[in-house]
């Protein structure tokens, strides 16, 4: 079995800053998860005011128990109202 690797974009209505510093502390305590390989955050050149994060899930159990997990919740909780529609893209090699 292959690794899961996922691409998300998250537009960010209002409140960048903060939402970014969020998904920053997010991040660290995702990369503690267990089945997550890689998770990084970044900031689009080419859509302003959009974050994306980069991951590597062991497999789709793993993926499904972060999309589960209480600091989704609470992210989501404090800043969801901030963010426009996500869009995650699980990947399959060409």
């Amino acid at each position: 079995m292959s690794d899961l690797h996922v691409v998300a974009t998250i537009p960010v209505t209002d409140g960048f800053d903060e939402v970014l510093e969020a998904m920053r502390q997010f991040a660290v305590l995702t990369r503690e998860e267990d089945g997550c390989l890689e998770y990084d955050v970044y900031t689009s050149n080419a859509a302003p005011g959009t974050i994306v994060t980069v991951e590597v899930w062991r497999d789709q159990a793993a993926l499904d128990g972060h999309m589960a997990s209480p600091h989704m919740a609470d992210v989501m909780g404090r800043h969801g109202a901030k963010l426009g529609a996500l869009a995650i893209h699980p990947l399959t090699p060409a």
